[in-house]
């Protein structure tokens, strides 16, 4: 397992690049406009350290952020996304989204924290049970 970001969402996105670019110091490395789903991401990190990534999503849509909805979500890379999320089933953790796609998953801690789960490399190619099982609250 590999920590890869963590995604934040922002109202007002020039806003918030001049707080974390400008003024915190961190640089902007990836930026993708997601024009289907009317959002983008732009991926940060500290100088020389592009490790641990903040992610700023920005939804083009107003909406109003409150209740944590801001806090989007940890993310890891996993080995298997099959055998990481059988091996939480069976630890009593519901999938929130299932990998339909072998590609990603979300659980939730015991806090309401949703996590993210990425295959590594390319998706596994779909399979059951995972490909019928349906979404579960919120992720």
């Amino acid at each position: 397992m590999k920590y890869l970001h963590t995604m934040v969402r922002v109202v007002d996105l020039d806003t918030s690049l001049d707080f974390y670019c400008n003024k915190l110091g961190l640089v902007e490395l990836a930026r993708h406009d997601v024009e289907a789903g009317r959002f983008t991401l732009v991926f940060l990190a500290a100088p020389g350290d592009d490790i641990a990534q903040v992610e700023l999503t920005h939804n083009w849509d107003p909406e109003k952020l409150e209740g944590g909805r801001n806090f989007g979500h940890l993310a890891y890379r996993v080995d298997d996304i099959y055998e990481t999320c059988q091996r939480l089933m069976d630890g009593g953790v519901t999938l929130n989204r299932p990998p339909r796609d072998g590609h990603m998953a979300f659980v939730r801690s015991p806090d309401q924290i949703s996590i993210e789960l990425l295959q590594d490399g390319g998706a596994l190619p779909p399979r059951e049970p995972w490909l019928s099982m349906p979404n579960v609250g919120e992720w």
